[in-house]
């Protein structure tokens, strides 16, 4: 049940058709893992911890760098040098104190990945290379908990979200491609886009309300601000989900 202090701080998004008191109640319940801290990762952590969900697990092993600034809006210069997953936590929970916050200063592995998103309702990539993206969404399909992908470089981004056993996964629309390791361009603002796309998603599919980015990849290009759309078929033969029964 929520609490006075709760209704009044979620009270403007109670208000839209649909969502309510028991939308707001199921945010509450939801427990969320968010794979990395950094440019995707921090407006989708601060918009989750905004609107109310109620568990916010964050990942991420790395230190803030000065480079890190113009667009991992989490985090500030006094903030240099410190572990992100505790300081990402700690300014959470100014946000909101209602918000339990779990901080993992892990990189997401073979050995640990199931552990760390396994009483998980939604999974959220905000990380930086394909092969973690690769072992993520494999698991939130062995796992079959709902995966929301993200990515970034200049000023173009993309985001689409996997049901497991329904729609097409990441590795239908990369086949296992990696690109070589290296410093990704990156405007602030793009990340911010696609993030705030990405916890739309989220919190879209605990409520029960819309429509997701389900066997489609949305590509936003800021640069002649446009958002279009690419239809993704699940691959049948897919070495991920291939195998995965359609309900």
């Amino acid at each position: 049940m929520l609490n006075e202090e709760e209704r009044a701080r979620y009270d403007r998004q109670m208000m839209i058709p649909g969502f309510g008191e028991a939308g707001q109640e199921k945010l509450k319940r939801a427990k969320v893992f968010v794979a990395g801290a950094g440019g995707l990762g921090s407006p989708i952590a601060i918009y989750l911890a905004a609107a109310g969900v109620g568990t916010i697990r964050i990942a991420d092993p790395d230190r803030v760098e000065l480079s890190n600034l113009n667009r991992q809006i989490l985090y500030r210069e006094k903030d240099i040098g410190g572990g992100k997953a505790g300081l990402a936590a700690a300014r959470l929970r100014e946000i909101n104190r209602q918000v339990k916050i779990e901080a993992i200063a892990e990189a997401i592995t073979e050995a640990n990945a199931s552990h760390l998103v396994a009483d998980a309702d939604f999974i959220v990539d905000a990380l930086d290379n394909m092969p973690a993206r690769y072992l993520l969404n494999r698991t939130a399909l062995q796992k079959k908990i709902p995966f929301c992908h993200g990515a970034v470089n200049g000023f173009e981004g993309r985001a689409m979200t996997v049901i497991p056993g329904r729609t097409a996964c990441l590795n239908c629309v990369y086949h296992g491609a990696v690109t070589p390791a290296e410093k990704t361009p990156v405007i602030g603002v793009t990340p911010a886009v696609i993030g705030c796309i990405q916890a739309t998603e989220v919190i879209k599919y605990i409520v029960g309300l819309g429509d997701l980015l389900t066997d489609r990849m949305l590509v936003y290009d800021a640069r002649h601000m446009t958002f279009d759309e690419f239809k993704v078929a699940r691959d049948p033969d897919c070495e991920q989900c291939g195998g995965l029964a359609r309900r």
